[in-house]
Formats: C-alpha cells, structure tokens, sequence
C-alpha cells in the first residue's frame, strides 16, 4: 500500500537532477523529506535536494538551478503563499524543463492559479494515478524542456503498480516516439483505446475518426482527396462546398478553411508523444479525459476534483486529467448530439471571479459546433466528496436551468471553508511573552494567527498586516482631525472643551492617551450635544489609545525582501514594529542551499536612514532585549528588530537553544546591536554594538594590528601626548609647513635649477630619482622631477644641470619611458649635432653584474646608463660629475653606488655641507596604499568613471589585484604608440575565482561570451585552474564582472595579497572522492575569503550603509591584509597535478581502507617568486609538518594564513613570502605557532606516494560510472586557429553538455560527469574539431608555459608564444632518440615570477630578456624537487646544443623508470637541489658540465 505523496515523491526522486522542496510550517515537517531521507537509503541516485522555507521564494531557487538541470522537479503541498509565489515567476518558470508536485486536500482553488500560467496542468485522483502522471509529467518536462503543474490528492492509501527504479531513466531519455492521432485511442461514449486503435490505408485512428487515402479523419470530420477535414468543417481539393476563406463560414474549427495550426494545438501533440512513451512502458492508459456511464447521455458532468463515482441514468460523467491543454475537439468528443445540458463539478472552496478557467474552456468549445440548440451549461462547486451523491446531482437536474453557480451543500460558492489557526511554535513565546509583559494591554500584533478565522489565512501575511495597520494609522488620524474641529465648534461644553484639549496633547501618550480617552468617551456618551463629528468620533474611538502595533514573521522573509513584503513595511515610513524571528541553528548555518543566500534585512533597514534596527537574542541578554523592544517602540517610525532563537523542532530543549545561541553570538555569526537613526540627528552615535564576545575580539584585533598602540606599547610616555596634545600639534605641523614653503620660495630665487630625470620599468630607478630630488630640495635647490621621455632634445637642450636616473631594460635596452628620448639622441650623433653647449650633466646607472655572467654579455651590465654618459658627451654636454654605478651585487645594492655618486652631485652646486635635519618622507608602499584604501575601495569607482586615459590611478592598480584585475598594456605595439605621442594601449587582464577548477556549461558559455564580447577574443586557462581574460579596455571592466557574477562566479581574491584561488586535483577515476575533495577546496577559499564590501560597491552597484553605520571589517586579514599572496592546493596521490608543494599551503589527501577521504597531510612553505640576480630570494618546496581531519582543514588554513599574517616581512615586499617567513622563524618554531593559535598539535603525517604531476589524458570512467575526457589544450589558451577551432568546439559542447567542466592547473581542461547515451556526440564534437588529437609527443603533452608578451607588464621575454616553437625543435631531438612517448616536464616563463611553477620541472626556462633564458635542470617529476640553474644566460642554438647530446645520453644510459630529471643528477650535469636556501650553491653544472669550464 501506497499514498499519492509517498509515489510522487519516489518518481521525483528517481527523474530529478535537483528537487526544491518546500517546507510547511512549523513544527510540521515536510512529508516529501521523509520518503527522500527514506530513498537515499535504499536508492543508487543521488540527486540534489534543496529545502525552501516556508515563506520563501521557490521561484528563484528554481530559476537559478534549473538550466543547468536535465529535470528539476518542485514538491510542496498547495498553499496561497507558495502558488503565488510560483505565479509571479512563471513566465521564466514555464520554459524550464520543471515538474512542479503540488499536493492538495479537498481544494484546487489555491493550485488553479497556475492553470493559464505553465504550459501543461495534470490532475491526479489516485495514488496509482499520481504515479501514472508524475511519470508522465517528468518525461514531458525534460524532453520538451517545458514546465509542467502536476497536482494530485493526498488522501488515502492504495496499491500502486510502480515502476522499477533501473527503468526510471532509461524511459525518461528514450527516442520521442511518432506523434499519432488518438495516444489513447477513441474517447467517448462508445470509444476505445488507441494503444489498440487502427490506422492504415482505410483504417480508422482518433477519436471517432477516420484517415486513409481514401478515409476520414478528425473529430467526425473527413479528409481525403475528395474527402473532408475539420471539426465538423470541410476543406480539400475537390470538397464539398469548400471555401478557401470561409465564405460562409468562419476561418477556423466550424468555418471551411484551411486547418488552422494553433498553439494549444501543438502543446496537446507534445503531451500525446508523451503519454504515449508512457503508456508503452506501464502499459496503462494515460488517457486525458475518462469518460463514464450513460453512452447516449442527456446530461454531461465534467468533474475536476475528488468526484466519487456516480451512476445515474442518462448521465455522463468526464473526470479530467489534463487540464492545460484541453483543446475544443477533445471537449465536444465526449458532448455527444444527445446531451441538453452540460454540468462542470469543481471542488473549489472559493473562486474569485464568477466563472472558472474550466467553465470558459467549455462554453468556448461548445459555441464552435455549429448546431440548431446547444446544451445548457451550469457551473457547481462543492466540497466536501460526500456532497456529491445522487440525490444532490438529480436535484440539480431536476431544478430550473441558472447561469448563477450553484455549490453543493447549500453556501455561498464564494464564501471561505472552515479555517484552522496556525500553530504558533512554543519557543517563540519566548519574545511574544516579553512584549506582553513589556506593553500590556498596548501590544497589537496585526498579523496574528487569530484574526485567521475572521479574516482568512491571508490574515497572516506581512503585506495583509501592512495595509490592516495603514488603515488604523489613517482612522486614527482621521479621529485626531475630527477632535481638533470639534474644539472649534461654539457649543461644545467647557468641560469637554477641555477634554478633548487633553487628548489632543497626550494622544501619543502610552498610558494618558487610553485614560484620557476612555475619559472622552464616557463624556461624549453621556453629553447632548448632538453632532455628525461627535457620532464619527464615537464611530472611531477604538483608536484613542496609542497601541504598540507589531508585526511577527519569520527569517523566511530574510530570502526576499522584495516578496515577502518586508520591504514595503521598511520603506513605508509606518510606526511599525517588526519583529523577525531566526531559528536556523549555528550549527546547521552552512547546511542550506549556498545559492539562497539570506539577505541582511537588518543591513537592508538602515539603508533607509530612518528605520530603527536591533538585532537581539533573548538566550543571550534579555536586558538588551527589553531596551531594544522599547527602543523600538519609542521609535516614530519603521523599526525592525531580529530576534535570534535557534531550534529545530519543537521537542528541542531549552539548554540545546541556550547552546547555540551562545555559539552564535561569541562567533559573531549573531552580533547583537542596536541602531537608532533618532541619536544621529541630536549628535549621537546611532550605532551601538551589544556583543560583548564581538567588542573583546575586535579589541584585541585592532591592538595586534594598529601599528600607533605597537608604538604606545613600546614607549608609555607617549600615550597621553600622542591623545592630549593632539590638536595643538596638528595647528604646530601646519605652521611649521607654511614656513617652510615661503623659505623653500625664497631660496629657490637664487639656487640654481636642477632637473631629475629617470628611466624606470621596475620603479626601482624612479625611487632613487625622487630620493634625489627631495634631498635637493631639502638643501634648498630648485628642483624638478620626470621621466627622461618628458624632455625632446630642444627642451633638454635649454637646461642647465640635469641628473640622469636610468636603470635596465631586456638585453642592455633602456627601460620603456626613455627609450624615445635615447633614439633622438642617437639619432642627433650621427648627423654630428652638438645641442647641448650649455648642458651639465651626470648619469647614475642601476644594474645587475651577475645578470650577464658570460664574458661576451659583460657590456651589457648597465648599458643604458654608460651609453647615455657617452652620448651626451658626443652631443656637446659637460659631466657635473662622473657616472654613478649601481650594481645589484654591492652589499647593499645600488645603494653602494648611489652614496658614492650622490655627494658628488651636492658638491657641485655648494651644498654639500648642509646638514639636512628633517627626515625623509618614508616612500608609498603597498602597505600604505592597503592601509588607506578604506578595506579595497581606493579611488577605483571614480578612476572608471574618468575616460580621459585608459588607465587607472598607479595605487588603484594595487588594489584591483585584490579584485582580480590587473592592468597592462599590449607591449607589441607600445614603441609604435609611444612614437605616435599618444599613451599605451592600456588595457586589463581579468582572473575569474573558481575553486576547485569545475565550472558549469552555462558557466562556460558566460565565459566565451564575455571574450569575445569584452576580451580580446580569446580566454586563458591558467595554472591556477580558473580563466583569465586579456585585452578588457577600461570601460568593458564592470560589465565583464557584472556578466561573470550572473553565473555565479566571481573575481574577488583572484589576485592580491590575499587567499587567492583554491586548486584540487582531477582525478576523473575516483568521483565520489573528486566531490569530497572539491568541496572541502569551496570550503577552505570560502571560509578565507575577504569580507569587505567593496568589491559588490564597486562592481555590482551595491550601496553603501547609510552613515556608514556598519563599516567594512575584516576578522581574518585586517585592514593591511597579508604582506603577499597565499596560494592553497588539494591534491590527491597519487597524481601531484596541483604542484602542491609549490604552494603555500598543501593538503595531501588520505583515503583510509574503505576509500573514503579521511583526512590530508599538510604542508606549508612552498613558492616559485625569485628576482634575478637577488640571492636573498629563491624558490622554495612545502614541508609537510603533520595531519588534520577533512573537518579541521579550514581552520588550520586560517592559523596558518594568521601567522603568517602577524610574522610576514612587511618592510621588503621581496621577501614577504610564506616561506621566507619559515627559514627565518624555523619550521618547528612556526609549527608551534599555528599548533598554539590551533589549540591542539597536529597528529603525525601519514604515508603517501606521488608518482606523476602531469594531466592523464583521454577516456576514462569514474567509479560512478559516469565518462570523462581530458583535452591537450597547449598552454591552456582557447582561441580558434586555422585546422584547430578549439573555441568553437568547446562552445558547442557546453550547449549539449550535462555535467560539468574541470580546468587543471596544468592547463588542460576534462570534460566531466558525461553519461553514456551522450558520450557518441560528445566524441563526434571532438573528432570534428580536433579536440580528441592526442597525437602528441610525450614532452608536449608535459609542457606548460606562462602568457608572458603581449599583454604581461613583467615580462622579460617570450613564453607561451615560444614554447611551442622550441618544443617542435626539441621533440625532433626525442623521436630522433627513441623518446617519443617519454614525459619530460618542461616549462618556461617570461620573468623569474615563476606563474608556470617552472623551479619544479625538469627542465625550465626562464626569461631574462627577449630572446634570453636562464635554463635550469633536475627538478622532480612528481613536483617532490627544486631544479637548479644550469646555464644563466642561453639562447635557442645554445638550448639545441645542450639537450641533444644530453637527450641521446638519457636514451641510451637512463635506469628502469628513471626520469629525465632525475638522470641529469646521477649522471652529473646538475647538483640536486635539497631545499630552498641552497638553491644557489654549485648552481652552473657540476664537472666537466660547469658553465666556466
């Protein structure tokens, strides 16, 4: 035995992809969830089920996941509020492949609001019907991807013949079988069943119809070459009286025309295709009217709803199960020429027009038959099913024909059914009691559960509540004009002259206005005094007491301000009180649907400005909630106060509710405060926050971080001058600085002039020019500062002493914004010009001996800089003082040099014996600009709006990295633009976060669109697993994230001194362990995720808080955020294909024996970031230092994340690494850092072993059985090229895909969770575009490289444009060898940043100038090992010349198994490199392979 909801619940179960189940109210549980939890147990499908409470909007839930859906199937029982809801999103409902399961008891009039809003509307009576049509419905969902209202009785148990769960989607994604006439064969009277039907050359097919060549067909209609084809119409070639255009007759069913194609037509073919599957595979018939009794009727009875059946003579009764779309033919088929009246049996309770859907669909199909007398039709509604017996159906039948309806039982059709008042949970008493404790006899809840039964259930509702108190508010204003005008009245009497006096003044009075009025009231009772304004006072004196007028709701109006009324209430200016009561525990906070966020209603509130807020918890501190409850009271206007209570059910103990309110406000999950915008306007801070556990932590924080309380901690004494003294020392800097520009003013008449220019790519040589200009000016010289590109040779030519900054660029080139002027000058040389008779001048030169090592690469050591002195000199200039040599390799850098060559330039103008006391200004660093940003705001908003330049602000460009934009410039054409005078093509590149790697077709269709809409065209996988988008100008900034936030993605932490995107592994094999994996890799970005605003301010037009009420605040990074960039990845051994240890932070995870995830080894410390020539940096692999639980992963990120935030070198930006914070404290030292923030030690690491870091490409099948297939995408761009539409084959499978994509962090992209019946086309897109080759040598498939030029500011040379070239050179060296199919890991970047993690390959390049590479050898082929560097400086001959006879050697000498990385080592080549600090020693070969040899 079975119950209807227990069927349908199994059917949706078995179809659906995702399930949105509505919840009822509390303490009632959905009877749905139970036979799910019940399903999950026993079944081998697993879809997504999503819970909707009650009072939120299933709309939005089912619009967001259901394109992405095969079958989405909604089940609710048929409340007001949630069909309502439904029909406000129908229109976009309507084209989703969606079933929406809508129980009902005794009543449709809630479920018939969806009859004209979806496109198919089936009805259920019974259990084994409900089954019936549940399958029906979802297959007519998901093939016509159309919605469908299936609503079904839930009364009763039965048996049910149910379809076996392996045959549940193999008839779901069946072939669509030939739509036929008549699924069900011939319905009427005397009608059979199609299934059996006849239909050939002179067969008979439909319903009473006949079709051949020769033969008839349609409702009693006749078509053949010589036949006719209507409802009753005629039409053919040769028919009788045939008109084209209907001459006497209508176009149409009864006119003579040609058949007309309408739209109900066609949806009721679609739903006969599917009945007809259906049938086929139950082997019931799914007919969609069932027709019973008298065959020559003389009554007709349509009954819509729990009919029972009836048997009268002369009577026909059609039950229905379809509907919507119920066409005319189907209707008059069963109206046969003999029936006089035509009744329609609705079980409605009430109808708010006078006329149903239903009985219109009829009066319409009986006007179409042309006949002399139609039948009468009478609308009935009823009940209660016991109503509908005999007696009564002959009584009606009996009984004068009436247009009026009539309803069974005797009441008004119209009037409402008994109601029920809602259950009120009994722990919210908990707040209903303190307001009746606090106002007595005040409290007014204008939504309460009592006014259901003199009102209706709609009495609830927040907007019903609304309008109840608008209306008050307006009766008692009213009263309060009619008492001011009666004071005005002559014959009033003294003593109620002064009544009415009295109220008027105390009527907002709590107390007086209800005293006074009753005092008011008893006077005019018993005065004389007769008039029309005294007899409307008394009409209205319900309003002289001032009431405390509350409405109650739950958090489900938090999903949707919009429609649950709250906003109304808000912006409505009302005093109103509104009290929200949360009862979702803490502990159950991330266990609801991620998409359906709960808005901030109270961040909503006081965006308003003039609504009181309080946010309470009564388990917490009843003191603030009485203050909040009063607060809110006295307030004159919208106030609205969020009570926290969490329970589960109401069996859930007191102590249970008293826990987890406590963990949710000392977490701050729940922070108690309060907001009263009435202090605001006397002067007072409106904000006050109440969580002492919040105040404590925030105190604690801003002491750690606030750089003033370091400096009071480490000298007291300044505490008290620093507070007290304050203002005069301000009013003292301002004069002191005036002074000091009139002094400056004056020297500068006399000083003779001095011009800084400079030459800078890295902004290393702009730092030393500034220092050189303030130190002029601090010796009272008159000084100047630019870029060297800012002075044409005329304008240089007319100065008399110029300093020249420059460092280098490339090989010996100088840096960009001085490369104009250098091309002048030599231009200017070989014409023989002298233009400089009167210039003086100096030159200070940056650069790096150690760059160019080789002997034939010396002269490039600080080019530049030597051929600028020298040119100078050639065009008539005079040295001031000798070049000025920085190089890198000094002591202390170029400032060796600079405090050599800076004296010299003070000698010269006689000041070099002024002793400058005032300090120099500290330079802006990037934790200056973090700092002042205002939590990542900066000046960005106002730099987008500014469309004088392409670019941004210098200190914006720090803060987008935050945002995951990076401005850059197209370096092809920079000289060409630069030649032109007009400034770069700037433009930005855009790093979407996607943790984990996985992304969705729509997704992927979003992000092709946004390249070729926004971008450049093209769009990269990067070695962090996400996209990056190239090319967007200024102005396609914010639409491009706006687009990118649409599918739910965003690009917030994708760069910056934050977390930035979370990698995992692949691993296609192992699904179940894939999705464990991938959320815990959601979870870790999550959870460290910055919390500032601005980014949804800046991109996506959110506002601000009015007053700034609730400023930005981040509890993890704090306002300077971290020193630099943090990167985290997941892998899972035995394929290393995240690099783990070249990250920050590593998980590795364990599987224990059941292969379930038990946990992950952590691993802290790894890096790529070097600087040429800068010893102090180096690369770095991750140590593992112990093992956590899946559940403590987050949180030791964080500790680790924290110390490194509090210990990471600040002051060099170089060196602010993770991992140089490591090699400085020590590892155990740092352990015992994060182990002591932990609160517990880490358990010992477990056993794992790598064995590759390369993708596994092709085929393979998951332990779920779903297919996957990785693509060999070269250096991860996606762009279309001739014989390879990459783009456009990846496009075309996101249309027709149902899983998901996976982006690797080797560039490389699997198409994932693909089912078998689609796995064919899916091969068939590949091969078409050539995406299945993989063809490939086993060094190509293992190759990666960073973008590099055009667009990369940093680098140095080419990458991703080169490599592939060199590996058509290098592979030629391996097949030649035998190697073909040997992975060797080679990888090369542009500059030494190390974006292609290249420190771990085998073998690596690293760009230093185009066209020249470091190459490094020995790295491990599982990611286990740094390289080294083998040669500094190489170019392609000598790339070819080193790895061909080392290639050969490898073929011929390697051990079983050994890799190319490894053998280098053994046979002596390269030094292994054991850990990061030790990457430099014996760099340059070993032996006879040593570079000097």
């Amino acid at each position: 035995m079975s119950s209807a909801t227990s069927s349908v619940a199994r059917v949706a179960y078995l179809a659906s992809d995702i399930i949105v189940d509505s919840q009822p109210t509390l303490p009632s549980t959905s009877q749905f969830a139970k036979e799910y939890i019940s399903l999950s147990a026993t079944s081998n499908r697993r879809p997504i089920i999503l819970s909707v409470p009650l009072g939120g909007d299933p709309g939005s839930t089912l619009l967001r996941n259901g394109s992405t859906a095969g079958l989405i199937s909604f089940t609710s029982s048929a409340t007001a509020q949630t069909v309502i809801r439904l029909v406000l999103g129908a229109a976009e409902l309507s084209s989703l492949p969606l079933v929406l399961h809508l129980a009902v008891r005794n009543d449709l009039s809630e479920v018939l609001l969806l009859h004209s809003a979806v496109p198919f509307f089936l009805v259920s009576r019974t259990p084994q019907q409900a089954h019936d049509n549940s399958l029906l419905a979802s297959r007519l969902a998901r093939t016509e991807k159309k919605a469908v209202v299936h609503a079904f009785y839930d009364a009763g148990n039965d048996s049910v013949e149910e379809i076996l769960e392996s045959e549940v989607q193999p008839f779901l994604l069946s072939e669509k079988l030939a739509s036929t006439n008549g699924v069900n064969g011939h319905i009427g009277a005397n009608g059979h069943n199609g299934v059996n039907g006849h239909n050939g050359a002179n067969g008979h097919n439909g319903m009473n119809g006949h079709n051949g060549a020769n033969g008839h067909n349609g409702m009693n209609g006749h078509n053949g070459a010589n036949g006719h084809n209507g409802m009753n119409g005629h039409n053919g070639a040769n028919g009788h009286n045939g008109h084209a255009n209907g001459a006497n007759g209508t176009n149409g069913v009864n006119g003579h025309s040609a058949t007309t194609v309408t739209p109900g037509s066609e949806l009721f073919k679609l739903y006969e295709r599917a009945a007809l599957s259906t049938v086929v595979r139950i082997r019931r018939a799914c007919p969609p009217l069932f027709v019973h009794g008298s065959s020559k009727p003389h009554t007709v009875i349509f009954g819509l709803g729990d009919i029972p059946s009836v048997d009268i003579d002369g009577v026909s009764v059609v039950s229905l199960s379809l509907l919507t779309p119920l066409i005319p033919s189907r209707i008059l088929d069963v109206i046969p020429p003999s029936a006089s009246r035509v009744i329609i049996l609705e079980q409605l309770h009430r109808w708010n027009t006078k006329w149903t859907p239903l009985y219109l669909e009829i009066v319409d199909a009986i006007n179409q038959r042309q006949v002399e007398q139609r039948p009468h039709i009478q609308s009935v509604y009823f009940s209660d099913p016991t109503q509908v017996i005999p007696l009564a159906i002959l009584k009606i039948l009996q009984a004068a024909p009436s247009s009026a309806p009539i309803h069974l039982g005797g009441t008004n059709a119209s009037s409402l059914h008994s109601l029920e008042v809602p259950h009120i949970p009994k722990h919210e008493s908990s707040y209903t009691k303190i307001l009746s404790h606090v106002f007595g006899e005040r409290l007014e809840v204008s939504n309460s559960p009592s006014l259901v039964l003199k009102q209706g259930a709609i009495a609830t509702s927040p907007e019903f509540a609304l309008g109840r108190v608008r209306g008050q508010l307006d009766q008692r204003d009213e009263l309060i004009r009619s008492v001011q005008k009666l004071l005005e009245v002559k014959e009033v009497s003294p003593e109620l002259h002064k009544l009415c006096s009295q109220w008027v003044l105390v009527k907002d009075d709590d107390t007086k206005s209800r005293s006074v009025g009753k005092e008011l009231i008893a006077a005019f009772e018993s005065s004389k005094l007769s008039s029309p304004i005294i007899n409307r006072i008394l009409a209205l004196r319900a309003h002289f007491p001032a009431p405390s007028r509350w409405i109650i709701g739950s958090d489900a109006w938090s999903y949707d301000l919009g429609a649950s009324g709250l906003h109304h209430a808000i912006a409505s200016g009302l005093n109103i009180n509104i009290l929200i009561i949360d009862t979702l525990p803490y502990t159950s906070r991330n266990s609801a649907d991620p998409h359906r966020r709960k808005q901030d209603a109270g961040l909503y509130a006081m965006n308003h400005g003039d609504v009181y807020v309080a946010s309470v918890a009564v388990y917490s501190s009843y003191a603030q909630v009485l203050q909040a409850v009063v607060e809110a009271d006295r307030h004159k206007g919208p106030s609205v106060v969020l009570a926290y209570l969490p329970y589960q059910n109401e069996d859930t103990p007191a102590l249970e509710v008293l826990k987890e309110t406590k963990l949710a406000v000392d977490a701050g999950y729940w922070p108690l405060y309060r907001w009263d915008p009435a202090k605001e306007a006397q002067g007072k801070e409106p904000f006050a926050l109440d969580s002492d556990a919040v105040k404590n932590d925030l105190q604690q924080f801003l002491d750690r971080q606030n750089h003033l309380s370091q400096l009071v901690r480490s000298k007291p004494e300044l505490a008290t001058e620093l507070v007290s003294s304050l203002g005069e020392n301000v009013k003292e800097a301002r004069r002191k600085k005036a002074q000091q520009a009139y002094d400056d003013l004056v020297v500068s008449l006399d000083a003779p002039p001095l011009v800084v220019l400079y030459a800078s790519d890295g902004g290393t040589a702009e730092k030393f020019a500034k220092r050189l200009a303030n130190r002029g000016k601090a010796r009272g010289l008159s000084t100047s500062i630019g870029t060297i590109d800012s002075m044409s040779i005329d304008t240089l030519s007319q100065e008399e002493y110029v300093a020249f900054v420059t460092s280098v660029a490339g090989q010996g080139e100088p840096p960009q914004n001085g490369r104009t002027l250098f091309k002048a000058l030599n231009a200017a040389a070989l014409r023989g010009e002298k233009p400089f008779s009167k210039l003086r001048y100096s030159v200070f030169a940056l650069g790096d001996s150690h760059y160019w090592p080789r002997p034939e690469d010396a002269h490039y050591y600080n080019k530049p800089g030597k051929d600028l002195d020298a040119r100078l000199e050639q065009l008539g200039g005079e040295r001031f003082a000798d070049i000025g040599l920085g190089d890198d390799q000094d002591a202390d850098g170029p400032d060796t040099g600079y405090k050599v060559w800076e004296p010299l330039v003070w000698k010269t103008f006689g000041v070099d014996s002024i002793e400058v006391k005032e300090a120099e200004p500290d330079p802006i660093t990037n934790e200056h600009i973090k700092a002042a940003s205002g939590y990542l705001r900066g000046t960005i908003a106002e730099g987008l709006e500014d469309t004088s330049t392409g670019a941004l602000d210098p200190s914006d460009t720090q803060l987008t990295k935050f945002h995951g934009i990076y401005q850059q410039d197209d370096r092809d054409i920079r000289d060409e633009r630069q030649a032109q005078g007009v400034e770069p093509a700037y433009g930005f590149m855009i790093r979407v976060r996607t943790p984990g790697g996985v992304c969705t077709p729509e997704q992927w269709l979003q992000m092709d669109r946004i390249a070729d809409e926004h971008g450049n065209g093209t769009f990269k996988i990067t070695t962090r697993a996400t996209f990056q988008f190239h090319g967007v100008i200024k102005r396609h900034l914010k639409p491009a994230i706006q687009e990118i936030n649409k599918v739910l993605l965003d690009t917030l932490a994708a760069c910056g001194d934050v977390n930035r995107n979370v990698i995992c592994s692949a691993i296609p094999s192992l699904s179940r362990l894939h999705a464990q994996v991938y959320n815990f890799a959601k979870l870790v970005s999550a959870h460290l995720l910055p919390r500032t605003t601005a980014y949804h301010e800046i991109w996506l037009d959110k506002k601000m808080v009015a007053g700034e009420a609730v400023k930005d605040f981040e509890p993890l990074y704090g306002e300077f955020y971290l020193p630099r960039k943090f990167k985290i990845a997941v892998a899972v051994p035995p394929t290393n294909d995240v690099d783990v240890f070249a990250n920050d932070l590593g998980f590795i995870a364990v599987v224990d024996e059941q292969g379930e995830l038990a946990g992950f080894n952590v691993a802290i410390g790894g890096g790529m970031g070097v600087t040429h020539g800068n010893k102090k940096t180096y690369p770095r692999v991750a140590d593992v230092i112990g093992f956590c639980t899946v559940e403590q992963g987050p949180i030791v990120a964080e500790k680790v994340v924290l110390t490194q935030r509090d210990n990471g070198n600040r002051a060099d930006r170089k060196n602010a690494r993770l991992k140089y914070t490591i090699d400085r404290m020590g590892l155990e030292a740092f352990k015992a850092e994060v182990e002591s923030r932990l609160g517990y030690s880490l358990a010992p690491a477990r056993s794992y072993t790598f064995n590759r870091n390369i993708d596994d490409f092709g085929w393979s099948t998951g332990d779920d059985g779903r297919h996957h297939v990785m693509l060999f995408i070269e250096n991860g761009r996606i762009q279309d090229e001739p014989e390879r539409d990459f783009k456009t084959g990846l496009r075309e499978i996101a249309m027709i895909h149902k899983g998901t994509f996976r982006l690797t962090a080797n560039q490389h992209i699997m198409i994932s969770e693909i089912s078998t019946e689609d796995v064919p086309e899916i091969k068939r897109i590949l091969a078409k575009y050539k995406l299945d080759n993989l063809n490939h040598t086993g060094l190509r498939l293992s190759s990666s490289a960073c973008v590099a030029f055009p667009t990369c500011g940093l680098a140095m040379a080419e990458s991703e444009r080169y490599l592939p070239v060199l590996i058509d050179k290098v592979e030629k060296i391996c097949e030649e060898n035998g190697l073909r199919n040997d992975s060797i890991v080679m990888r090369m970047t542009g500059c030494p940043n190390g974006c292609a993690r290249p420190y771990v390959a085998e073998v690596a390049f690293v760009g230093k100038a185009p066209g020249s590479y470091s190459m490094l050898l020995g790295g491990g082929y599982y990611g286990q090992r740094l390289n080294k560097i083998y040669r500094e400086t190489v170019s392609e001959p000598e790339i070819l010349a080193i790895l061909k006879p080392m290639i050969k050697r490898y073929a011929l000498e390697r051990l079983e198994g050994e890799h190319f990385g490894d053998f280098v080592i053994r046979a002596g080549y390269i030094a292994q490199t054991t850990s990061g600090k030790e990457w430099y020693d014996n760099m340059g070969g070993e032996g006879q392979y040593r570079e000097a040899a």
